[in-house]
């Protein structure tokens, strides 16, 4: 980190109007900016890995914003909230409320779907709430409600000139002799009530049969329906409402027909009534409506038999029952001894032979009481104990619901298996509330429809509603289809309302904050985001571009991190940050419109303008001549997709978001390959036949999440050389003079470390209104170790030194330990070459962080039938890093392994020797493979979408 300026701020004209001024950045790498970004446009901030575009945007303006966003809270308040930490600039002028819209922030609950972060849910909630139209779960019928008013036109026009009834039910069903009851209404007057269909005179004294049920209606009025008893008529029905509670009986005097009216939802046919609806009531994160059985998440925890009992030719002693374990002096085990002997079966005999009732009673629990357990009380002697035993599946399930420990829960959960719930079939609402439909359909069908889809349903709803719905749900309607319309012009038409947020890359979630953003229609806010194309397909770029733009024309300014070429050269200005990666970085090396960088001479002008390129090699690799076939994937939205992967290539599979791709890979392959590699406990989504899995032998899943989650975690111990490097301080004679063994070298153990700091180099200062201050620690100076270690050293460094040094000095430091040499240089390989070993791994961007695990890889040795998984490995990557990328990743395949990635991005489409496309469109409308072969077959593809634009790439290459 460069140091302060002592000039007080650099002699740049600042016109706040217009501009965003930033004065002396230090932030990380960045190495004393001062720049100024133009206001109300759309700014994008680009350059290679760790050059430090997200130190600027995020750790300095976006973080400046927030402190002072903070600094309006009282000193009260900010007790609560904590405070922020403040950015190393000198200052920042111009800057308007920033919103920041990050691919990190995905939300992990269950409960958080597509539908509830974009509020589409909660509009259709209240759409339901107001004009659902509700049907008997019962009988299927519409059920109907009626005011005062409707019962006595319904009356005057079906009844007229009858002689009616008028009853208000009083007990519905239940027993009880009710002598009270009729002793209180003949007091109150009434002459008759209906006793289970017969209507008798109120008596003294009456009773009827307690133990039986019994339906009783008391008699308001009889009268015949004529236009001159209307007003006795209305308040008879007035009454019986009043006295039934909302409901009242009609009987016909002279056939005895008896008809139901309700101020409530009812079936007429069973009298099955519902609350009348709220919005609550189709919120599956509420009482009101969530479904009893799996309280509104759609799914539920059950015993999976197969992990109780894996194999039935193992006994009961031997460990064949799980839970229990082996043959032991335990309650549980005595209980077990009981009831062999009881049910005459042996447990050294194999779970097979024992009989079904007996096996039944083992796992469910005794059907016939208590059990006579022999017990050795040692204070008092033997002695027996009546028990009552619960089974061996009850005592997991009553583990995994009742224990406060983790580790039980954890180990209870190992026999469980998540699957749908029964009651709701996923829906996640109980069945009152799935019965209310608005055209034909209810609220979980619609959750269920593609955006897209659903978006053309609303499209002509008013025709096929009545007027009063219409009325009502005017406004609403109006909110959801702009909502809708915002998430198809970022790209998301493949989703549905109901998918969980947890299950979303990164760059879904920020597109589907940055939807939310713009039908919020705020003004003057500093937008910030971090590659909103991420996992977006070159023809939906357009609409995305088109939605920066929007944000941008309603007055706000837009400052976007991205390395998209089509995004940059839409942009009013762009940054590029350089020239190279970490320490290397940190300086401005070219702004303007993107018309003036492109005259430039530098990596990221050179990439744009067509001067500098990603070759396309000159013969594509035929594999070795094995391959891995899956057939019949049916998972999600894949249609019986059957494909064949030749091993020993690159791979890469293709096609627009949502298509597929990673159902078929993440989610079906990878836990097939992890089961057969590792016996791992992944469940693949359906499919019918696996070939070729003899010609794997490892399977090594590569992502971009953080290789560590504290600062304590570093690239040295992360790749496992750390390790190495004190194992070789150890051998130094003067640490075997003093009895220091590689434990001594370990900044987590506590003999070598500095006990001040323990091992982290930096002191927390706590400050009671102000953010915790970090400083180097005064005793051991930022070096993590006490002055003893220290003192060892090796050619003349001693270990701080060791993880104080870059990887370039790494190499060329360590060259002649040839064991440590080659761990090291796999990371300079892979273009890392500028971090130090100890950099903490929090500081590292994804890119980096995904880069220090291909070099861990890199650095084991290999057995040829190896095959990496990557799932989009350029995200956060510059044209320069991903040549690096591609050189790693062919270094894997040509020493004989596979390398399977799913991308986007065409630089590492037409590097591919095979590619398997995916579509035609996301969603519903894919699924199914469009084509396989090399990147020059693929691109002859009439229907695919990505052949139309590596046919454009790979033209400009020749």
């Amino acid at each position: 980190m460069s140091k302060k300026k002592n000039a007080s701020v650099p002699a740049v004209q600042a016109t706040a109007d217009d501009n965003i001024a930033v004065f002396g950045a230090r932030e990380h790498n960045l190495k004393n900016l001062d720049l100024q970004l133009p206001k109300n446009k759309l700014v994008v901030i680009t350059g290679i890995s760790g050059s430090g575009k997200s130190s600027l945007a995020f750790d300095t303006i976006y973080a400046e914003g927030q402190r002072r966003y903070m600094e309006s809270f009282s000193a009260y308040a900010r007790q609560f909230i904590g405070d922020m930490e403040r950015p190393d600039v000198d200052k920042i002028t111009g800057l308007s409320p920033v919103i920041s819209i990050e691919q990190k922030t995905t939300n992990k609950n269950p409960r958080s779907t597509v539908g509830t972060i974009t509020e589409i849910y909660d509009f259709l909630r209240l759409l339901y709430a107001r004009i659902g139209v509700a049907y008997s779960y019962n009988t299927g019928k519409r059920m109907t409600r009626f005011s005062e008013e409707e019962i006595l036109a319904h009356l005057f026009k079906y009844y007229a000139k009858k002689k009616l009834v008028i009853l208000a039910p009083l007990v519905r069903g239940r027993k009880g002799h009710y002598r009270e009851l009729f002793e209180q209404m003949r007091k109150q007057g009434y002459l008759k009530v209906r006793v289970d269909g017969e209507i008798q005179d109120l008596k003294e004294r009456m009773q009827v049969d307690r133990y039986k049920i019994h339906d009783i209606e008391l008699v308001i009025d009889r009268i015949q329906v004529q236009d001159d008893a209307r007003a006795r008529i209305g308040q008879s029905v007035q009454k019986a409402l009043l006295m039934g509670k909302g409901l009242l009986f009609v009987m016909d005097n002279d056939t005895g027909k008896v008809s139901q009216y309700s101020k409530q939802l009812m079936c007429e046919d069973t009298g099955l009534s519902y609350e009348e609806p709220s919005p609550n009531t189709f919120s599956f994160n509420s009482p009101y409506g969530a479904c009893p059985r799996c309280k509104g998440l759609g799914t539920i925890y059950q015993i999976n038999m197969d992990e109780v009992i894996p194999d039935y030719a193992v006994s009961i002693n031997d460990g064949g029952l799980v839970p229990l374990g082996e043959a032991r002096d335990t309650f549980t085990f005595k209980q077990v001894q009981q009831l062999a002997r009881k049910y005459k079966f042996s447990l050294s005999a194999p779970i097979a032979d024992i009989p079904q009732k007996a096996l039944n009673v083992l796992l469910f629990g005794d059907e016939n009481g208590k059990l006579e357990v022999d017990m050795d009380f040692e204070s008092n002697g033997n002695g027996a104990y009546a028990t009552e035993y619960e089974g061996v599946v009850n005592m997991v399930r009553r583990y995994f619901n009742d224990s406060s420990s983790d580790y039980v829960r954890n180990w209870a959960e190992g026999f469980m298996q998540l699957s749908t719930c029964p009651e709701c079939n996923g829906a996640r609402l109980k069945k009152e509330s799935l019965h209310f439909r608005v055209d034909e359909k209810n609220i979980a069908e619609l959750g269920e429809m593609d955006l897209d889809k659903l978006h053309g349903w609303f499209s002509g709803i008013e025709k096929r509603l009545d007027n009063k719905q219409n009325t009502i749900a005017k406004d609403i309607l109006k909110e959801i289809r702009e909502r809708l319309q915002f998430l198809l012009n970022v790209g998301l038409s493949y989703l549905t309302l109901n998918r969980p947020t947890r299950t979303l890359s990164g760059g879904e979630s920020q597109r589907i904050r940055l939807a939310t953003q713009i039908g919020s229609q705020l003004m003057g806010i500093t937008y910030i985001l971090d590659e909103p194309s991420i996992g977006l397909h070159q023809r939906d770029n357009m609409q995305l571009i088109e939605a920066l733009q929007r944000l941008r024309e309603m007055g706000n300014t837009v400052i976007v991190v991205e390395h998209d070429k089509d995004i940059m050269l839409h942009a009013d200005h762009l940054v590029d940050i350089g020239p190279g990666a970490g320490v290397h970085g940190g300086r401005i090396i070219a702004q303007g419109t993107p018309q003036q960088v492109l005259q430039l001479n530098t990596p990221t002008a050179g990439y744009l303008n067509g001067k500098r390129e990603i070759a396309v090699p000159a013969e594509r690799r035929k594999g070795n001549g094995k391959s891995l076939e899956l057939k019949g994937a049916t998972g999600n939205n894949l249609k019986n997709v059957n494909v064949k992967l030749p091993l020993g290539a690159f791979i890469c599979v293709t096609g627009v978001s949502g298509s597929g791709k990673s159902t078929l890979i993440n989610e079906t392959l990878y836990p097939i390959l992890s089961r057969h590699a590792y016996n791992s406990k992944l469940v693949p989504m359906p499919y019918k036949s696996v070939k070729g899995l003899e010609n794997i032998d490892k399977v090594i899943e590569i992502d971009q999440s953080p290789i560590g989650r504290t600062p304590r975690s570093n690239p040295a111990t992360y790749c496992g050389f750390f390790t190495d490097i004190r194992q070789l301080f150890a051998q130094v004679p003067e640490a075997k003079i003093r009895g220091y063994n590689a434990g001594r070298f370990s900044f987590n153990v506590k003999s070598g470390r500095c006990d001040v700091c323990e091992g982290g180099g930096m002191r927390v200062i706590e400050m009671n209104f102000l953010p915790d201050v970090y400083v180097h620690c005064e005793k051991c100076n930022g070096r993590r170790y006490n002055r003893e270690t220290l003192e060892i050293r090796y050619k003349g460094k001693s270990i701080s030194d060791v993880l104080d040094m870059t990887v370039d000095e790494a190499v060329e430091f360590f060259q002649p330990v040839s064991y440590i040499y080659r761990k090291i240089k796999t990371l300079q390989d892979v273009g890392l070459g500028y971090i130090t070993l100890g950099q903490s791994a929090v500081t590292l961007s994804g890119g980096e962080a995904q880069r220090v695990k291909l070099a861990t890889e890199l650095s084991k040795k290999d057995t040829g039938k190896t095959i990496y998984i990557l799932d989009e490995p350029t995200t956060g990557l510059h044209f320069q890093d991903i040549q690096l990328l591609l050189n790693v990743l062919n270094k894997l395949v040509d020493r004989g392994n596979t390398v399977l990635v799913i991308e986007h991005n065409l630089d590492v489409i037409k590097m591919a020797d095979h590619i398997i496309d995916l579509g035609p469109e996301g969603g519903a409308g894919g699924g199914t493979i469009l084509c396989t072969g090399t990147p020059e077959a693929v691109s002859d593809c009439a229907e695919s979408h990505t052949a139309r634009f590596l046919r454009k790439e790979l033209t400009i290459n020749n």
